[in-house]
């Protein structure tokens, strides 16, 4: 790395760490002054606590990864490379999780998803016609989000897996397959040795905090996997219509699990245009998105009145009161936070255009978001879908030791799990 390159790099680490402080001090004096009422530890929908040595065997496992990871992705098989990496995100975000409240305490709150299957008894289809009008009588996050949440946990609980224990393994388990499936996606739209340098810093990512255990990690893994079974589908000829097909399957199904999840849509654009996805596979995938609206009208849900719906519930919330111009800086300042630094490092780091355009799609997605205005807070959970994408640009740095970046940017991806063990350590989210 050049004099230039690395004095480019510092600047970009000093004005992430400064976003970063500047959200936690302004919302701190919004917070003391009364203005942020709702958020006790701004621009984090949290508490702040102490860590205990319950952390200890994250730290461990963090500090034999940062060292092993690179390696292990960069020599093995591609297709070992994928599961060992699959591993450490399940290995590291587990263990975040137990050094706290545990893996399920969550999914315990009165307002989150499961509180709502009581409604749906044994009747989801009377529930889902019903949904839009009986919306007000609903637990808060199933009043800010399309029924697909709740029908997913009432198909588990109905396979014979309920309660909050089997929830949170459906949401880990699928939300850190996005290191997979991302990892897949930028295989084939920026090369196999993109693929392996971003692997370590996606199993590692500061979101996994986050990934153990919110909702939106599910739906992180569910359109990670819409977009990779899309661009998978330009290599295979066999497969095109049935790969083109699930991944309409997945990609429609996520403006029915998130309001918020119709600008990601942008990012399988994007993978689609950049691979030359063949018009076979192109035409399933809309004939799969399609399906899916159609079966939802079908079962009496029409989405343009969910949002309306939605958004009259949204603006009597206290979060509609947050200030609008405050948010809209603090909620980048939390995407930098739980990307990490090292995707801001490589966001900017030289280097082929291809092995960008995945994460800049779903940057440019976020700030459709922000704009709106429609987010105001909560993101560090709301941003995971996108967040994850985002990350895999640290890549671009070099990989933690392997590649061309050297150990410069082993202490990268070491930056990247010590702001994961601060917010675990510090930070306590009701998700």
């Amino acid at each position: 790395m050049t004099a230039r390159s690395m004095t480019g790099r510092r600047r970009v680490l000093a004005a992430w760490a400064a976003l970063v402080a500047g959200a936690f001090a302004v919302g701190g004096l919004l917070h003391a002054l009364g203005v942020l009422r709702i958020d006790h530890l701004p621009p984090l929908h949290a508490l702040a606590r102490l860590p205990t040595l319950a952390l200890i065997p994250a730290a461990a496992f963090a500090a034999v990864a940062v060292t092993v990871l690179p390696r292990l992705t960069a020599h093995l098989p591609m297709r070992a490379a994928l599961a060992v990496a699959f591993a450490a995100s399940l290995a590291w975000t587990v263990l975040l999780a137990v050094s706290g409240e545990g893996l399920a305490w969550p999914f315990t709150h009165p307002q989150e998803y499961l509180a709502g299957l009581g409604a749906v008894g044994d009747d989801p289809l009377g529930w889902l016609a019903g949904f839009t009008r009986d919306l007000p009588a609903y637990p808060t996050h199933v009043r800010g989000h399309p029924p697909l949440p709740v029908l997913v946990l009432w198909a588990l609980s109905a396979a014979g897996l309920p309660g909050p224990f089997w929830a949170a393994v459906l949401v880990v388990v699928t939300g850190c397959s996005a290191t997979v499936a991302i990892g897949l996606a930028v295989w084939r739209v920026a090369g196999e040795e993109a693929a392996r340098r971003a692997l370590p810093f996606l199993a590692l990512c500061p979101a996994a905090v986050w990934i153990a255990t919110t909702m939106d990690a599910f739906f992180a893994g569910v359109g990670a996997w819409g977009t990779a079974l899309l661009v998978l589908g330009a290599r295979s000829r066999a497969g095109r219509v049935a790969l083109g097909l699930g991944a309409g399957l997945a990609l429609g199904a996520l403006p029915y699990l998130s309001y918020g999840l119709v600008p990601y849509l942008l990012i399988p654009l994007v993978a689609a245009v950049a691979v030359g996805v063949p018009r076979a596979t192109v035409a399933a995938c809309l004939a799969g998105m399609a399906g899916v609206s159609a079966l939802f009208a079908a079962g009496g849900f029409w989405w343009p009145a969910g949002v309306l719906a939605t958004h009259a519930e949204w603006a009597a919330d206290p979060g509609a009161a947050r200030p609008y111009l405050y948010f809209l800086v603090a909620n980048l300042a939390v995407l930098a936070l739980v990307t990490g630094p090292a995707a801001a490092a490589g966001l900017v780091a030289p280097g082929r255009a291809g092995e960008r355009i995945l994460p800049v799609a779903a940057l440019v997605a976020v700030l459709a978001l922000d704009v709106s205005g429609t987010t105001r807070g909560e993101v560090e959970r709301i941003w995971l879908p996108y967040a994850l994408w985002v990350a895999a640009a640290a890549g671009r740095t070099g990989a933690g030791g392997e590649g061309a970046g050297g150990a410069g940017d082993r202490r990268l991806l070491a930056a990247q799990v010590v702001v994961g063990l601060l917010l675990q350590g510090f930070v306590r989210s009701p998700w």
